[in-house]
C-alpha cells in the first residue's frame, strides 16, 4: 500500500512562486479521428467531421484539440506507424482539410495540437524502404541494425533479450481490423533476410525504432516540426518521446519475468544517456513558436527524472503524461491480469506529483482517459445507467480541480463506457489485445480459464474500450455515420449520447463545462494554487484542499463508493467549512446534511467548496 509524502523538496523551494503561463490555465480535448465523426459514409471518422462538431467542443469550453494522429500510414497501429509526415492518411482527409481545421479553430480562439511520433514510423516510411534495401543505402544509420548473435548450438538470436510491447506481424485490411499472419511473439527485434541483420522494433514489427543518434534524423525530425508550426499548429503531443534516447550498448535486461525469454529494457531506453540534449534541441524550436509540448513517457516514476523534462527554466516539455494512475489495476503478470487498485496508492500518486510539481516549478498534465486507456467510469467507479451521471461528475470534480492542465478524451465528457460485457474476441480491432489473445490460445490452447479470465480483462482494459465510435444522437450507428463503423458503437447509443446531454442542463457534459469555466474564474487558487491532500488514510475519500498565494481556498471532497459514508471534517478546514459555500455539486445541496463534524457523503458524491 502506497505512503503519502507532502514534503518531498519542500525546505529548498519554499516560497518560489508559480510561473504563469498560457498552456497552464488552457484545457484539451483529445479527438481519436477514427471514432469521432464520419462526414462522407465510408465507416471511419475524418478530419470535415471533425470540423463539423467544432461548435460542440468549444461550449464545452475547452481551449486546445489535440487530434491523434492523421498523417499517413497503414494503420498497424492506428496512426501511431507513420509513412509519411507531411501527408495526410486519405480517409482522414486532406493536408487542405487540416488548413481548414486550423483556420475554424482559430476563429473561435482554440488551438490545435498534433501527435508527434518520432521514436519509430512505419516499416512503409521511405526512410525505412531505403535503409532496408542494402546495408550501404545512405539511410542504413536513420535505424538501429545489429547483427545476430549465435547460440552454443549455433542457433542465431537477436542481439539482445528485449521485449516488444507488441510483437507479431500484423496486416491490415481496409476494413482497419487487424489479422495474425506470423507469429513471432516476444522479441523486439525482427530479422532482414536480405541482409542478415535485425532491426529494433520496441513496438510492432511494423514500427522499427529511429536511430536518434544519427543527426541527419534529428534534423529531419526538426524539419517536420517547423513545417507544420509554420502551418499554424499550435504545437505537439509526443508519443513515447522517452524512448528517443537509447544506451548505445543495447545490453541484455535482467531477468524480471522467468517464465519468458524476453525481458523489459526499458532501464535501457525509457529515460536514455541524451534523451535531455534531444528535447532542448526540440524546446528551442517550440520556444520560437510560443508551442505547446506535453510528452508521453512511459516507463519513468521518478519525479526528478521527469521534472528534468518539465522543469519551468529547462526548456523541454511543458508537461508529460506519466503512467502510475492508469497502471493502478494491472496485475501481476501485466495488463490483462486482473488487479484491484486501492485508495490509498491512488492518494500517494496524486499527492507526490501534486506536491512535487508544484515546489519544483514543473507542471502535471492532468488525464485518467485516452486512446490507449479503457473509460473511467468503467475502471473507478459504476457504469451502470443509474449510476454513471454521478459517477463521471464524481471523476470529473476529482481530476478537474488538481494543480495541471486538464486532458478530457472524446466522449469522456458524456460519460461514455467501457465496451458491452457480450463483446467476444471477433468485435475487438487493437493490436496489443489481438497479440494478447494469440499468444495465450497459441501457447496454451486447452486452458479455457486463461481464455476467459483474458476475455473480462479486455473488457476492463483493452485500448478499444475507448475507441468505439461517438454517441452523436440515437441514429443509426450513433449518428457518428451512414454506414457501419470499423468498429461497433455500444449498445446504449440511444439513452446516452451527445444530442441529450448538450439539452440537459444536468448532464455530465455540462458538469464537465462548469469544472472548466470554475477554472477560468478563479485561477488564482485552482490552477496556480498549491495543494494539500487531506485525511489522508480515509480509505473512501478523497479530499484535497487548493490554496492560492494570496490565501484564497478551495476544498474538493469526493466520495469513491456506491454507498454512503460518513465524513469527518479534520480540523485543518473546518474554518473553510464555516464560510464560502458550494461552487459545484454532482448532488443537491439538499440531499447532504451536516451532523456536528460529520458530512453524510451520499454514493459517489462529490463538491467543490469555495471560500
Amino acid at each position: 500500500m502506497g505512503s503519502i509524502d507532502n514534503s518531498i523538496d519542500a525546505n529548498a523551494v519554499a516560497g518560489r512562486r508559480t510561473a504563469k503561463a498560457w498552456w497552464k490555465e488552457s484545457s484539451v480535448y483529445q479527438i481519436y479521428p477514427a471514432s469521432f465523426k464520419d462526414s462522407n459514409g465510408d465507416g471511419v471518422g475524418d478530419i470535415p467531421g471533425i470540423t463539423s462538431k467544432l461548435d460542440y467542443i468549444h461550449k464545452l469550453g475547452v481551449d486546445i484539440v489535440w487530434l491523434s494522429p492523421v498523417f499517413k500510414s497503414p494503420q498497424v497501429d492506428m496512426g501511431y506507424d507513420i509513412s509519411d509526415y507531411y501527408s495526410i492518411h486519405a480517409p482522414y482527409g486532406t493536408v487542405e482539410d487540416v488548413d481548414d481545421l486550423i483556420l475554424k479553430l482559430h476563429e473561435r480562439k482554440m488551438k490545435l495540437v498534433m501527435d508527434l511520433v518520432v521514436n519509430h514510423t512505419s516499416d512503409q516510411h521511405e526512410w525505412f524502404r531505403e535503409a532496408r534495401s542494402s546495408v550501404d543505402s545512405p539511410y542504413r544509420d536513420w535505424y538501429i541494425w545489429k547483427k545476430p548473435v549465435f547460440g552454443a548450438d549455433g542457433k542465431r538470436q537477436p542481439p539482445n533479450n528485449w521485449v516488444s510491447y507488441f510483437g507479431g506481424k500484423f496486416s491490415h485490411n481496409a476494413s482497419v481490423s487487424y489479422q495474425v499472419t506470423d507469429i513471432d511473439i516476444g522479441s523486439a527485434w525482427e530479422f532482414d533476410e536480405a541482409s542478415g541483420e535485425y532491426y529494433l522494433h520496441l513496438f510492432a514489427t511494423e514500427q522499427p525504432d529511429l536511430n536518434w543518434e544519427n543527426p541527419k534524423v534529428r534534423d529531419a525530425v526538426h524539419k517536420i516540426i517547423r513545417f507544420w508550426l509554420d502551418k499554424g499548429v499550435d504545437g505537439f503531443r509526443m508519443d513515447v518521446i522517452n524512448f528517443i534516447s537509447k544506451d548505445p550498448l543495447l545490453p541484455n535486461a535482467p531477468i524480471s519475468n522467468p517464465d519468458s525469454e524476453w525481458q523489459s529494457g526499458a532501464q535501457y531506453y525509457a529515460c536514455g544517456p541524451k534523451l535531455h540534449e534531444y528535447l532542448r534541441d526540440i524546446g528551442s524550436i517550440l520556444k520560437e513558436y510560443d508551442a505547446f509540448s506535453v510528452g508521453e513517457m512511459p516507463e519513468v516514476n521518478d519525479v526528478k527524472e521527469i521534472l528534468n523534462a518539465v522543469g519551468y527554466d529547462r526548456g523541454e516539455l511543458n508537461m508529460i503524461f506519466h503512467f502510475e494512475i492508469v497502471s493502478l489495476d494491472h496485475g501481476p503478470g501485466g495488463k490483462f491480469t486482473s488487479g484491484n487498485w486501492e485508495m490509498q496508492d491512488l492518494k500517494a500518486i496524486v499527492s507526490k506529483w501534486q506536491t512535487f510539481m508544484h515546489q519544483n516549478n514543473g507542471w502535471n498534465a492532468l488525464y485518467l482517459e485516452n486512446h490507449d486507456q479503457p473509460r473511467t467510469v468503467s475502471r473507478f467507479a459504476s457504469d451502470k445507467l443509474e449510476d454513471r451521471t454521478l459517477s463521471a461528475k464524481m471523476l470529473a470534480t476529482f481530476l478537474g480541480f488538481q494543480s495541471g492542465t486538464v486532458f478530457i478524451y472524446q466522449g469522456q465528457e458524456l460519460g461514455m463506457p467501457n465496451v458491452p460485457n457480450g463483446w467476444a474476441i471477433e468485435k475487438y480491432q487493437d493490436i496489443e489485445t489481438l497479440n494478447h489473445w494469440q499468444e495465450i490460445v497459441s501457447t496454451k490452447p486447452e486452458d479455457n480459464d486463461l481464455h476467459s479470465t483474458s476475455l473480462a480483462e479486455y473488457r476492463k482494459k483493452s485500448r478499444d474500450n475507448g475507441r468505439t465510435p461517438m454517441q452523436w444522437d440515437a441514429s443509426t450507428y450513433a449518428g457518428f455515420s451512414d454506414a457501419k463503423p470499423w468498429i461497433s458503437v455500444h449498445d446504449d447509443y440511444p439513452v446516452w449520447n451527445a444530442s441529450i446531454q448538450v439539452d440537459d442542463q444536468q448532464s455530465v457534459y455540462h458538469y464537465w463545462s462548469n469544472v472548466l469555466r470554475l477554472r477560468k474564474e478563479f485561477p488564482d487558487v485552482l490552477v496556480y494554487g498549491s495543494f494539500e491532500l487531506i485525511s489522508p488514510e480515509n480509505p473512501d475519500v478523497f479530499a484535497y484542499t487548493r490554496t492560492s498565494e494570496t490565501g484564497s481556498l478551495a476544498l474538493a471532497v469526493i466520495n469513491f463508493r456506491a454507498s454512503e459514508i460518513s465524513w469527518t471534517i479534520p480540523e485543518q478546514v473546518k474554518k473553510l467549512w464555516s464560510s464560502g459555500s458550494i461552487a459545484l455539486s454532482n448532488y443537491p445541496q439538499n440531499k447532504r446534511s451536516v451532523v456536528d463534524s460529520d458530512i453524510a457523503l451520499a454514493p459517489f458524491e462529490a463538491f467543490l467548496w469555495l471560500a
